[in-house]
């Protein structure tokens, strides 16, 4: 594995310095509306989505993005890209300084390249496929190389029910509610959490931490549909990809069964893999 930084397109890279300068001045200052679902957008959002979207036209032009604010539906193309334009929408409207931009570029239906911003942090993780993951251009070490005294663990707000349907089982980690999917995922390939649990993440959620994820060498069990099985022209607006992440087998194995509650009743979990 290159213990260098990755290089990324220098227009690449203006582009999301410029969309996280946006939603740090505007943070603190946007009002928000619930979407359909329930969740929360902003004017920021919708601004973010457009500026990533139009930058990624001009700078590979032919290649389709799929977005949580506009197209939803897999694009045609060999290649595209896959971009959650403010991740953690209700932090941000909260005045919570905790929220992530992120992008994929997938091949073949995979994922290749990685960003995730934090612009409150101003901290960047990159992770490209077969060399490795950085966060400010420093080399990201595989969690499962080191213990993690703290042991703690990240679940989402809808997977926090699973609590109750094991009553009598002591959840073997400190809990943590980060509020932003890509980076409750993240933590764990950054060694800031023992294992994660997300309920209902959409594609746009999880496409870059998926990467990053696997190249920290983090196992991940796919607890419904395996996002690799991605159909061109499907709309994946309403398609949830409920996975549980862990920094080694033995952690895995041990969040387990927590996994498996959590969609209890639905079709059986898949096997583990990336």
């Amino acid at each position: 594995m290159s213990t260098l930084p990755p290089v990324l397109d220098p227009s690449l890279a203006e582009l999301i310095d410029r969309v996280a300068d946006r939603q740090r001045l505007d943070f603190g200052h946007m009002a928000s509306e619930a979407k359909a679902d329930g969740s929360l957008i902003t004017a920021c959002d919708r601004w973010s989505d457009a500026a990533i979207v139009e930058g990624l036209a001009r700078l590979c032009p032919g290649e389709g993005v799929l977005s949580e604010e506009g197209q939803q539906r897999v694009p045609t193309t060999e290649a595209f890209w896959v971009v959650d334009p403010l991740d953690g929408t209700t932090n941000f409207a909260a005045g919570i300084p905790y929220w992530a931009i992120s992008v994929a570029r997938f091949e073949r239906g995979v994922p290749v390249l990685a960003i995730l911003d934090v612009p409150p942090l101003r901290q960047r993780i990159v992770a490209i496929r077969g060399r490795g993951a950085w966060r400010n251009g420093k080399p990201l070490q595989p969690p499962g190389l080191h213990d993690n005294p703290a042991g703690c663990a990240s679940l989402c707000s809808r997977s926090i029910g699973v609590l109750q349907k094991l009553p009598h089982q002591r959840f073997p980690g400190k809990i943590r509610l980060l509020g932003v999917a890509s980076l409750n995922l993240v933590s764990v390939a950054m060694g800031q959490t023992v294992a994660a649990l997300e309920a209902t993440p959409k594609i746009w959620d999880l496409a870059a931490a998926w990467l990053v994820l696997q190249e920290q060498h983090c196992p991940l069990r796919w607890l419904a549909r395996h996002p690799d099985t991605l159909i061109p022209g499907e709309d994946l607006g309403l398609t949830d990809f409920p996975l549980l992440v862990a920094d080694r087998p033995s952690t895995l194995e041990r969040f387990l069964p927590w996994g498996e509650a959590l969609v209890e009743g639905s079709s059986a979990a898949s096997s583990s893999g990336g």
